[in-house]
């Protein structure tokens, strides 16, 4: 077999939004490489993140159980790529692997979704809502704090079926998976940043790779989204400097006009008794530095204490 017509093994999870994600980088793939036609292999695994939904992804390890097996999989050599939501991915990756593409960002806010209730602010008091994002519960109990906030887990249609259930009044997805899915209906009211900013990176996918590996580095260059990378690269390095995990409420939107870039960037008390916001602007070129600084600000303003409180 000829090194042209080696195959292109992909890695990635086996939840629907995941096999969305990667159906969409193997047709990027075929049309920027034609001599890839019949050599891409798909390889799905179930990642701890999604085998354990009982319990918040802060108190069994953090978004790294989304990535650890891929991760493995791809030091081992198993796999030549792995097709990641960026929001998921850790913000330090295992020594050896690069980001070797991140292609064009969806939209990056968030839904909200009830079967009862029309938007947010209509919610009554003690409402029941269900999310597993500590930064989503944070900011959800600083606008609202008599409200009940309990873990839900799961794709949309478990989401869905446990609304139907009586279980929680409403919950919260991600608008851009919803959009990859086709079930942008199922959004009841779409957030606004200005009032609910979204994770760091959301709405963006990559592609990781061996840093060592320049064959395939040379084909995710084709597909990678300049404009996204800066931006996600904004907000990676603001997290970066904030230590940031899932074990904390952070949220992120870095977006570009013209050679500049606005940063909006918060952090938060898990209880949502205080949130601590930054909005910063810099030359696009200086993206990273932008980030970085930013995250050092707020953890400045913070102090050793801001995280304490127990999860």
């Amino acid at each position: 077999m000829t090194a042209q017509s080696t195959p292109l093994i992909i890695g990635t999870r086996s939840s629907p939004l995941a096999m969305v994600q990667t159906e969409t980088a193997a047709d990027l793939l075929r049309a920027a490489h034609p001599e890839l036609e019949g050599q891409l292999k798909v390889d799905a695994v179930k990642t701890t993140g999604d085998l354990v939904l009982d319990r918040p992804l802060s108190e069994i390890g953090g978004k790294g159980l989304f990535t650890k097996e891929l991760d493995l999989a791809l030091m081992d050599k198993r796999i030549d790529i792995a097709v990641h939501s960026m929001k998921d991915l850790e913000t330090w990756l295992p020594e050896g692997m690069a980001i070797g593409c991140i292609l064009p960002r969806a939209d990056p806010r968030d839904a909200f979704i009830s079967l009862t209730f029309p938007c947010l602010k209509y919610l009554p008091q003690s409402a029941r809502v269900g999310t597993a994002s500590l930064r989503r519960k944070a900011i959800l109990l600083n606008k609202r704090p008599d409200l009940d906030v309990d873990i839900i887990r799961g794709n949309v249609q478990t989401r869905l079926g446990k609304l139907a259930a009586g279980e929680f009044d409403a919950t919260f997805l991600a608008l851009a998976g919803l959009d990859r899915l086709g079930q942008r209906d199922v959004a009841t009211e779409i957030l606004f940043p200005e009032d609910f900013l979204p994770a760091c990176a959301q709405g963006a996918v990559g592609i990781t790779c061996r840093a060592d590996d320049e064959r395939t580095l040379a084909f995710l260059s084709a597909l990678d989204d300049a404009p996204t990378r800066q931006t996600v690269m904004c907000e990676r390095a603001m997290l970066d400097a904030l230590d940031g995990s899932c074990q904390t409420p952070i949220a992120g939107l870095a977006e570009i006009n013209g050679d500049q870039m606005r940063l909006r960037g918060l952090i938060a008390r898990p209880d949502g008794s205080e949130l601590l916001h930054t909005d910063v602007t810099g030359a696009v070129g200086d993206a990273e530095a932008l980030g970085r600084d930013a995250g050092l600000e707020l953890k400045q303003r913070a102090g050793a204490s801001f995280f304490d409180e127990a999860i």
